[in-house]
């Protein structure tokens, strides 16, 4: 199959005007700006006595708030129209497209719940919008792989610590350790540091022993497991942020040299009519 050859000038036209919309920092805050508004307006929505003075008001704000995310995407499209296939390479812009998608579902009938779910999910996308949480959200990701080996090892522990719970507080304290299920149950009420004091407590009264056991749990369990989520996380955030100085300092692509063809061209060919009206003046 032949590649499609290069864009037309009317396409080469589209496309830069779009993008210079779209690259404008104007652009990107008033979408910032809707986001955040139609957050707000979600939240007032919740309100029984708001909803019942202005709940026309509100349904009305939300199809105009669909509307502006709509013409986003379309400006978006038409930005690197006629290689739509360059937005859908971007995971944001596949995120935000389906955003746009869910919400245009009727609200009504058996949809009317889900419709209602698409409205809140729009606010996710300031996640999209905002640069830094974008890297937040890589960072996370990327995490991920290093967070199975933490969990695999705070798997190990609460194992090895539930079925020694189980053994030896069963008989003293059925509540907590009368199955593995339950002392297990009892380990993360500990990790979490929500009253695990009384937890020890009840097993002192019968072995006074029995700090060990607790306070080493808390040690491994919640003072090096949750550091080790911390490192992993951290390490992320770093080849994030090299990955992403990478991309800055890459050289430009081939549809990227194309674009700025297009806009050189299109930039002489106006200096060119200019001089020509000129001197016909």
């Amino acid at each position: 199959m032949s590649s499609p050859g290069p864009p037309s000038r009317a396409d080469g036209r589209l496309a830069a005007g779009a993008r210079r919309v779209v690259e404008t920092a104007w652009f990107r805050h008033g979408v910032t700006a809707v986001i955040v508004t139609n957050a707000v307006v979600i939240g007032l929505d919740t309100s029984v006595v708001l909803a019942a003075h202005f709940g026309d008001a509100f349904a009305w704000a939300s199809q105009a708030f669909l509307a502006v995310f709509v013409i986003e995407a379309l400006f978006k499209m038409a930005a690197v129209w006629p290689r739509l296939r360059d937005y859908f390479a971007d995971g944001w812009n596949v995120f935000d497209f389906t955003v746009i998608a869910v919400s245009l579902l009727p609200s009504t009938g058996e949809l009317a719940t889900l419709a209602r779910l698409a409205r809140l999910f729009r606010v996710l996308r300031l996640v999209s919008v905002l640069p830094e949480l974008r890297l937040i959200v890589a960072t996370l990701i990327r995490s991920v792989p290093g967070m199975f080996n933490v969990l695999a090892l705070m798997s190990i522990v609460f194992y090895v610590y539930g079925v020694a719970g189980y053994h030896l507080f069963r008989d003293v304290d059925p509540t907590h350790w009368r199955t593995l299920g339950i002392s297990l149950l009892s380990l993360f009420r500990i990790v979490t540091l929500e009253d695990w004091t009384d937890i020890m407590y009840a097993a002192l009264d019968h072995h006074w022993w029995a700090w060990v056991y607790f306070v080493s749990f808390v040690v491994v369990g919640t003072f090096v497991v949750i550091n080790l989520f911390i490192a992993v996380v951290i390490n992320s955030l770093d080849e994030a942020k090299q990955d992403r100085l990478q991309e800055l300092a890459a050289p430009p692509t081939h549809a990227e040299l194309l674009a700025e063809l297009s806009r050189t061209r299109d930039a002489l060919a106006r200096l060119q009519d200019r001089l020509e009206r000129g001197g016909r003046g």
